[in-house]
């Protein structure tokens, strides 16, 4: 039924404006403000997110987006230039290093951040 159909995914924010600013300077991602709040993001291959503004916004506690990069460290310096704070973790299941990298041999080298809703994001390294 939905074979050919472009689907999207969305996620909250309690201030698009702050989140325009994040994801289209921080991130350096195309945002296409689409009136009432709402905002586009377009990501690389032409997938496409929705941000939307919710009054009672509870930030996301698993990750909404994942951008692979080739190198980690140096994804995650520029990141860090532009003032993104990597999360740091120390569970059972997941640990991550002082810089903030999980480098756990089940998966790729990964770094999570947040946006200003508190939403979870990632950078990971491809091969």
């Amino acid at each position: 039924m939905f074979g050919r159909t472009r689907a999207f995914s969305g996620f909250s924010v309690d201030d698009t404006e702050t989140a325009r600013r994040f994801y289209g300077e921080t991130l350096g991602l195309e945002v296409t403000d689409l009136g009432g709040g709402l905002l586009r993001l377009e990501l690389a291959g032409g997938g496409q997110v929705l941000i939307y503004p919710k009054p009672d916004h509870v930030p996301a506690t698993y990750t909404i987006l994942n951008f692979p990069v080739t190198h980690l460290e140096a994804a995650m310096g520029e990141l860090r230039e532009r003032g993104v704070e990597f999360e740091n973790y120390d569970t059972a299941d997941l640990k991550t290093d002082a810089a903030g990298v999980s480098d756990a041999d089940t998966g790729p080298r990964i770094a999570w951040f947040k946006d200003p809703a508190g939403n979870i994001l990632s950078v990971l390294e491809e091969d």
